[in-house]
């Protein structure tokens, strides 16, 4: 099963919900990077946050999600879109600790709790529009679901999870969004909570093989969800040689004429995907033209 979200609305539209599988996009994540477990964790669940908040969007809005809690992982960033595409990383991969306490990976002690969620959205304004909250937890999902109250006045419940195999790859992960909408019952409140509290960890539900329309029906009840749409999920990059080749004419003749005279050649490396971009003397040079 490919990975992709669905689009719900819940007890006759009093909720919207999100919900994602995203095993093989996390999976392409830690692959590119070689993140260890506790920071394979942490990239996976902003991913899957970050994957359903681009579902939030239209057209060719877009967002960027930074995560800068002091921790040892440093930052994580994660670009989504309106389609399905995401992508990011975090500053430094290689962090990995014994279980915490709760015998699961200890995401908050690699994140850190001294700093800042911030999410910026390019809705194709003049303006981006910019929302900041201080990391309340460092696992993440309780960090989007304050950001969402606190933010943008949404009541929210964010679950995000990851479950990583023995030799570093991804066993599972995914994730739900629930949001109430104004005028949501009392009574309707009162349930969602009930049921949030007795639902199994969401890494656990997918790792059983639940699709993001069956994880809905767990967290919500069968009877209350209407799925309303689906879209498919990948990790995708935006980087390319040209868009590297601007950014190099971009540092002007001088820096290009350095780089021919010490190396004969130049190569650019994308954050986001890792990919590495080798350009040859002779394209150097035709890059100095344009640069003058």
């Amino acid at each position: 099963m490919n990975d992709y979200l669905v689009k719900a609305l819940a007890f006759n539209g009093q909720v919207r919900a999100y919900a994602v599988k995203s095993t093989d996009t996390v999976g392409e994540a830690q692959r590119r990077h070689y993140t260890w477990p506790v920071a394979s964790a942490a990239l996976g669940r902003t991913i899957s946050a970050g994957v359903m908040m681009g579902a939030m969007l239209k057209g060719e809005e877009n967002l960027t999600i930074k995560v800068e809690g002091g921790g040892p992982i440093g930052l994580i960033l994660v670009d989504s879109d309106a389609k399905g595409h995401v992508r990011g990383y975090v500053s430094n991969p290689h962090v990995h600790f014994d279980l915490n306490e709760h015998g699961k990976l200890d995401v908050r002690r690699a994140v850190g709790t001294e700093g800042l969620l911030s999410v910026v959205k390019d809705i194709g304004l003049r303006d981006y529009f910019t929302g900041q909250v201080p990391i309340v937890s460092g696992e993440l999902g309780e960090d989007f679901t304050y950001y969402f109250a606190t933010s943008e006045q949404v009541p929210s419940s964010v679950g995000v999870g990851v479950l990583v195999n023995p030799d570093n790859s991804i066993k599972a992960a995914g994730g739900f969004i629930i949001q109430l909408m104004p005028g949501a019952e009392d009574e309707t409140i009162t349930m969602i909570e009930n049921r949030l509290n007795t639902v199994p960890p969401v890494s656990k539900l997918i790792d059983r093989g639940l699709s993001p329309e069956e994880l809905l029906k767990e967290v919500l009840g069968e009877e209350n969800v209407n799925i309303l749409e689906t879209l498919p999920v990948a990790f995708t990059c935006k980087c390319s040689k040209e868009r590297f080749e601007n950014a190099i004419v971009g540092l002007g003749e001088e820096e290009i004429t350095a780089m021919i005279e010490e190396d004969g050649q130049a190569e650019a490396q994308c954050h986001f995907c890792n990919e590495k971009y080798l350009y040859t003397r002779e394209e150097l040079e035709e890059l100095r033209k344009e640069a003058k």
